[in-house]
């Protein structure tokens, strides 16, 4: 008899997770399809690093296929779900149209940036979701710093040798703590630039990593003041133009770079389902189903999955839910092949680790605070464990980084146009 199929759409950190460990669960049960527009998993929180130099690209690109043993990966992005007759609909990457049937739906889509209606920004700011986002940075710093040393004009200078980051949670936090150290190693190596590069990190919240324990704020905002970055909290872009910002603050500020990361929200793919949604973000039940659907299954940060530990609330969208509601959805879909029991959703955090480069960091392992190597120590070690390949690759970057000089070239794979904050195209947006 033919084995019933499991697609599960998206591979980031729920979608990965829920394929490898359903495989592991009930390989023998059913045939296990993965859809994505890439053929990679990537390992978002080092993401920063790789924009400044630290880890190669590929090193946080884990490819599925080989990965992945006993799960079959398509390449293609989602654009329709027929719920009544259980297909799923999507475009490869060439423009041909195909669709799988499913018997079980895991929808994993993830989260796309998530914007503000402040002129200009969508013309003038670049996002950090995506591995060409990550890209585009580090080219487009070294360009700055390159044509700053090149500039007659003191102003010119200036405004080419400052980098605005908007968001201080986890990823704006971390671009600007690598990006100052970064541009510093640039800056020493070109005697005719006689500034000093100029990071700033703006926040309407009252402190950097607000949603993080304050001793880890702390650590962080103590670090970035001391490296020389510009941190202004209570501010933020009132309005971006082509040769700089305005803050809310009334100051203005001459930069060519903008970089945005105020947050997440969900894939717009969720919006085209007809599906009940809470903040924009499928509705599910604790075992992760869509109701009125047992077959379909939601999870990550598409999925408003309600929070046991917070009656009342759901799950915030970070990595660690994302991970393990991907594995659980996995058992839940095993236990209704009859593999085991189904169990709901309760996860309490172990604990956050953000990463500040050099040999700075900040971490609270089981809620115990850490800075400095000792902090360094556990965030390496975390994200090690965590990744699901390429450890050894990592490892060696971080070493050859600690013991030679970071070299620093424009490779110009990713043009500016390639990575718009937002497009009028769906796939454009789901894609990055």
């Amino acid at each position: 008899m033919t084995k019933p199929r499991v697609v599960i759409v998206g591979a980031g950190f729920a979608g990965y997770h829920a394929a490898k460990t359903l495989h592991r669960l009930a390989g023998d049960r059913a045939e296990i399809v993965l859809l994505n527009s890439t053929d990679y998993f990537l390992y978002l929180p080092l993401l920063p690093e790789v924009a400044a130099g630290v880890v190669e690209p590929t090193r946080i690109s884990v490819p599925l296929s080989g990965t992945l043993d006993g799960v079959r990966v398509v390449i293609g992005e989602a654009d329709r779900v027929d719920l009544q007759n259980r297909w799923v609909g999507f475009t490869q990457p060439e423009g041909d149209r195909n669709q799988l049937a499913y018997d079980r739906l895991v929808l994993a889509v993830g989260s796309v940036n998530k914007l503000l209606p402040i002129p200009g920004v969508t013309e003038y700011a670049h996002g950090f979701r995506g591995l060409p986002e990550a890209l585009y940075l580090h080219d487009h710093v070294v360009r700055q710093i390159e044509l700053a040393e090149q500039a007659e004009d003191p102003a010119e200078q200036q405004a080419r040798a400052t980098f605005v980051v908007v968001g201080a949670g986890y990823t704006g936090t971390e671009v600007a703590a690598h990006g100052q150290l970064f541009t510093d190693a640039l800056a020493a190596q070109r005697p005719r630039l006689t500034i000093r590069p100029r990071w700033m990190l703006l926040d309407v919240a009252p402190r950097v990593l607000p949603e993080l324990d304050q001793r880890m704020s702390r650590t962080a905002d103590r670090v970035l003041r001391r490296r020389g970055v510009d941190v202004r909290m209570g501010t933020s872009v009132a309005e971006a133009t082509a040769d700089g910002v305005k803050l809310t603050d009334g100051d203005y500020v001459p930069t060519c770079t903008l970089v945005w990361c105020v947050g997440v929200r969900p894939d717009p793919f969720v919006a085209q389902l007809g599906l009940r949604t809470e903040k924009g973000r499928l509705v599910t039940d604790e075992y992760l189903n869509v109701p009125g659907y047992p077959e379909v299954y939601a999870c990550g940060d598409a999925a408003a999955v309600p929070d046991l530990t917070r009656p009342g609330e759901i799950c915030t969208m970070t990595a660690q839910h994302a991970q393990r509601q991907g594995k659980l959805v996995a058992h839940n879909i095993a236990a209704s092949y009859g593999q085991g029991r189904r169990k709901p959703y309760k996860h309490h955090d172990l604990g956050w680790v953000v990463d500040l480069g050099g040999k700075d960091a900040a971490a609270n392992p089981l809620k115990v605070s850490l800075s400095g190597l000792p902090a360094k120590a556990v965030t390496r070690g975390y994200h090690l464990m965590a990744m699901p390949g390429n450890r050894a690759r990592v490892g060696a970057d971080w070493i050859l980084d600690a013991t030679l000089s970071r070299p620093a070239v424009q490779l110009g794979l990713v043009p500016a146009n390639a990575v718009p904050l937002e497009s009028e195209s769906p796939e454009m947006i789901r894609r990055h």
